[in-house]
């Protein structure tokens, strides 16, 4: 049985999850937006690299050192997944609320999550039978991280929408407190 997965802590510093990535031309789209959302509304925070952009599927944990066995029961659930392409679209931006006084400053699009439905559902199936069924506990708002600020807004419409083809997805491997994402694992969507 693979470790439980641990809860962020000083010590912990790999995290591992489940993302979709924008192609190129969205996230090219994705940071000239952030840049002019940055001087409008006076973020002094740093953006998000235009590699590191992601929608967060599946947070598989924050650990001491990366886990092998779950990066493997992880990537064998992921061969598993049969899901179309979807097309998605992002509408707005907003601040989330959390209790640090740092606020990520996001893209959101649907509140029902249509789109991504078949990947999200196909993907926690995998997971589960793979004897990940803790990573799919909680809520899912598919949304686009650009920066964390202490000034928080409101949401407000993004015109004209971003949207890109979601074509695969992928298994990333962060160093909390370094800019690094390494891609482990992708898998192509497919009927």
């Amino acid at each position: 049985m693979p470790p439980r997965r641990r809860k962020f802590g000083p010590s912990q510093k790999e995290r591992i999850f489940f993302a979709a990535v924008p192609d190129e031309a969205a996230a090219a789209r994705i940071c000239a937006m952030a840049e002019k959302l940055k001087a409008q509304h006076g973020f002094t925070g740093t953006l998000i690299l235009p590699e590191h952009l992601h929608v967060t599927l599946y947070h598989l944990g924050d650990w001491h050192a990366l886990p092998t066995e779950i990066v493997k029961a992880a990537s064998e659930a992921a061969a598993n997944v049969t899901s179309p392409p979807a097309e998605v679209t992002f509408t707005r931006t907003e601040s989330f609320r959390n209790s640090t006084g740092v606020f990520p400053f996001v893209m959101t699009g649907d509140k029902q999550w249509t789109a991504w439905r078949p990947l999200y559902t196909a993907l926690g199936v995998a997971l589960t039978k793979a004897g990940l069924g803790g990573a799919t506990k909680g809520e899912f708002q598919p949304h686009v991280t650009l920066v964390y600020d202490e000034i928080r807004c409101k949401p407000a419409p993004i015109a004209p929408p971003i949207s890109w083809t979601v074509r695969d997805f992928v298994l990333i491997h962060s160093v909390l407190g370094k800019t690094t994402h390494h891609h482990l694992g992708r898998w192509p969507l497919k009927p």
